[in-house]
């Protein structure tokens, strides 16, 4: 069976994760919806879709429409994510699922009381790697986890209205990036004890850059670095009791895991940057075969929890 797929947006993530459900066998792209009726119809073209409609309500009152794909920016994610619930529609959510904490949980809560189908499209979690990497923390093989370090930054040009940089749009380094680092420490690690945030503010008021520092009962601590000011290395480095692991070249779609448990390095590659985006969009499908409601490997209790560290950060900085 095949699932028909409605992309909301027209963006550049809207194009990448449209091009591989596209090119899946199992699935397909029926209708692009946007607020501009030219770039719908442009990408639909794009992607082989049927229709494109010129309103995020359209697309999804399309009967053809099975479930959501919503690439919009963070700020406008909650009002198509919950029609689309209450039209029965399951949804696959851009990270972060929205940009404050009362509006990822009242998602969540109307997901649960409707029935359909929610997930923060966080691609990060459906990497190989990254569930390798998930797998030897929970089995012991690095022994007692002591830190965690993750960093990911670019320097972005400034504009006061860009996606990046504009209030009104959810930009700052935590919602854009940070989403990545705090949701890798709490992956491998769980909730936090403690949450400390320190940075600089650009001057629309969001984070221009920020590190947070975690720590948890258990002693470890993960230091989480996020910049739209300066070019990071992207990696993660996991430190335990018995060993090591780094994911490179960048942890959120890395290439690379090298792990020391027993002092020989060893590589593990992945050939395929775009894995995440199958692996999350194949979860989708999964879960729908399956009647679930949402993903174990991504639950709405994740992102909710996930979407509470970064807004404690926010505050702490007075973004």
């Amino acid at each position: 069976m095949t699932l028909a797929w409605g992309v909301v947006g027209t963006g550049r993530i809207a194009h990448d994760v449209g091009a591989v459900i596209a090119a899946h066998p199992a699935m397909e792209v029926v209708a692009v919806g946007s607020r501009d009726l030219a770039r719908a119809t442009a990408l639909a073209f794009e992607l082989g879709a049927a229709s494109a409609h010129g309103s995020y309500a359209a697309l999804v009152a399309d009967p053809a429409v099975q479930a959501v794909y919503v690439a919009t920016p963070h700020a406008a994610h909650a009002e198509v994510v919950e029609p689309a619930l209450q039209a029965g529609r399951a949804v696959l959510c851009e990270k972060p699922m929205t940009h404050r904490l009362e509006e990822t949980k009242r998602l969540a809560t109307v997901a649960r009381a409707t029935g359909a189908f929610l997930m923060e499209g966080m691609w990060m979690r459906f990497n190989p790697l990254v569930r390798q990497l998930q797998q030897l923390v929970r089995g012991g093989d690095l022994g007692e986890i002591r830190s965690l370090h993750a960093t990911f930054g670019f320097p972005a040009p400034y504009d006061a209205v860009g996606r990046l940089w504009d209030p009104a749009l959810g930009g700052g380094a935590l919602l854009d990036l940070g989403v990545y680092t705090v949701d890798l420490a709490r992956l491998l690690l769980g909730p936090p004890s403690h949450v400390t945030a320190v940075g600089s503010l650009a001057p629309t008021g969001v984070e221009a850059e920020s590190t947070l520092t975690l720590s948890w009962d258990s002693g470890a601590t993960a230091l989480l670095e996020q910049s739209l000011v300066a070019r990071l290395p992207g990696t993660a480095l996991v430190v335990g009791s018995r060993g090591w692991a780094e994911l490179s070249p960048s942890f959120h779609a890395p290439l690379r895991l090298r792990t020391q448990t027993s002092g020989e390095v060893v590589d593990h590659v992945n050939d395929d940057r775009l894995a995440g985006f199958v692996g999350e969009l194949e979860e989708v499908a999964r879960c729908l075969n399956a009647g679930l409601t949402q993903s174990e490997v991504m639950p709405l209790d994740d992102s909710v929890a996930t979407a509470g560290v970064l807004d404690q950060a926010r505050r702490q900085l007075g973004a």
